[in-house]
């Protein structure tokens, strides 16, 4: 969404700057990403005001002990968000741009509760909404590491899909459909860039990368022929990479310590090892596929175009997935463009190609056809003739 793209079912702002607001569960570690965001734009030559909802109300009221704001009567609480906000309203109003960083919701003694005030975010009035999301694995690292909050992975999988649904919920009222993005963290790599472009590049293609993953785990070079797609992508789209988020190997390692009779398993996250029980992690196994489900679809409805990759395995035949072959479907039932780099010597399916756009033989094809379309302008391959990266991709 450009500046200009400023208006809203509540009328039109004078100030023609971005505003954006982020939300996401606690130990999501919002803050250091937002940074991020800021950092970014100022290098290209633009300013973005941070504002953390959180600090700023620590800061109003300084008798209140670190982390322990939520123990609050509601009242005072919700006093001093609302002074608070009142504050950023006022910086809004001057600021070139703004992000603003807050939780959509609370679970808490109190119950579960809103963390925002509509009336005031009618006011603000903010162009994009974001909610940041990360795996479950590190979130608690994260929450075993800095909070004192007893959780299980079931909440934090809870707090997560119930920060979705609030801000999703907000997003449409206040400004309709299409400002609101589920951004993962990433994995390996900044996904940051894709917040910055979303705010200051809105004449770029959004795009869902499309391509297998469990069942090529253990194929290298097959990896790396995927990252390297993954990576010619984001180069020149804004995209919603279904990698940066990989839950799928927590139920894998639970399954293989059931295999071998233990009853935890440790996983190593940021750098620790975490201990966790194969009982506790098998009883949200459900969840953890149904998000994984739902959120892929999310990724693809955000998106303009899905370009899928499906490699040649070792074996010869077609790395096409189910996955894979849903994904492709549910992208041409909401009509978006769907566009299939087919790289296997044997043709590919009807449910392949009476799904798909165009179909291609190599990514250099798919990308001349983008630029011909005007999606992007140059573009720099990374695979040689043979269709092997140029490049060592993160799995190389």
């Amino acid at each position: 969404m450009s500046a200009e793209m400023t208006g809203s079912l509540f009328g039109r702002r004078d100030h023609a700057g971005i505003r954006a607001v982020m939300t996401g569960q606690v130990g999501v570690e919002k803050k250091p990403f937002m940074e991020r965001v800021a950092e970014i734009a100022r290098r290209s030559g633009k300013e973005v005001v941070v504002c953390h909802v959180g600090d700023m109300m620590y800061k109003e009221a300084p008798d209140i002990v670190p982390g322990r704001i939520l123990d609050l009567p509601r009242s005072r609480l919700d006093s001093l968000r609302r002074s608070v906000f009142k504050d950023i309203l006022r910086i809004a109003e001057k600021a070139p741009n703004v992000l603003v960083n807050t939780h959509a919701t609370f679970r808490w003694r109190h119950g579960l509760f809103p963390a925002f005030d509509h009336d005031q975010m009618v006011e603000l009035n903010a162009d994009l909404y974001f909610t940041l999301v990360d795996n479950v694995d590190a979130v608690h690292e994260r929450l075993t590491r800095e909070h004192e909050l007893a959780h299980t992975l079931k909440d934090i999988l809870v707090w997560r899909e119930e920060e979705i649904l609030a801000t999703e919920v907000l997003a449409r009222i206040i400004r309709g459909h299409g400002c609101y993005y589920v951004i993962a963290r990433g994995i390996e790599r900044d996904t940051a860039e894709s917040v910055y472009r979303l705010m200051f590049e809105g004449h770029r293609r959004k795009v869902y990368p499309s391509f297998p993953m469990t069942h090529v785990m253990d194929m290298p070079e097959v990896l790396a022929e995927i990252d390297a797609f993954r990576e010619t992508i984001a180069e020149h789209f804004i995209t919603f990479d279904p990698g940066d988020l990989d839950e799928k190997r927590l139920l894998m390692e639970a399954g293989e310590a059931t295999k071998r009779g233990e009853k935890s398993y440790r996983l190593e996250v940021h750098g620790r090892m975490l201990e966790l029980p194969v009982a506790e992690v098998t009883a949200v196994a459900g969840d953890i596929d149904g998000q994984i489900y739902a959120r892929d679809f999310k990724l693809i409805d955000q998106s303009d175009l899905i370009v899928s990759y499906v490699p040649e395995l070792p074996s010869g035949k077609p790395g096409l997935s189910s996955g894979v072959e849903r994904e492709l479907q549910h992208a041409y039932e909401t009509t978006k463009e769907v566009y299939v780099v087919w790289k296997p010597k044997a043709e590919p399916s009807p449910f392949v190609t009476r799904t798909a756009t165009e179909v291609f033989d190599s990514v250099e094809g798919a990308l001349r056809h983008f630029q011909k379309k005007g999606y992007i302008k140059e573009f720099q391959l990374r695979f040689d003739n043979t269709g092997r990266p140029r490049e060592r991709g993160r799995h190389g």
